[in-house]
């Protein structure tokens, strides 16, 4: 594909990329390579962690394996009123 940078010095990639973000890298030759990038708000950039990912996965395994089900407030209750 060849573009031409407009006036105002931009280049436009068409609507399949519009509102992504890229990394721009240029080469010693001028050349430059663009990279999708995806963008993680600093308050979240913790769950990226390997030994965060590592528990979100068994607990999403975890969870399938052990469907929810109904609870019995009665019995519960009986369960826990001691405590209360």
């Amino acid at each position: 594909m060849l573009k031409m940078v407009g006036s105002s010095g931009q280049l436009s990639l068409g609507k399949k990329y519009a509102g992504k973000y890229f990394e721009i890298e240029q080469m010693e030759d001028g050349a430059l390579i663009l990279r999708p990038m995806k963008v993680i708000p600093e308050s979240e950039a913790w769950l990226q962690e390997p030994e965060i990912q590592k528990k979100l996965r068994l607990a999403k395994e975890w969870m399938k394996e052990n469907q929810p089900t109904e609870t019995d407030l009665d019995a519960f209750l009986e369960q826990v009123k001691d405590r209360l």
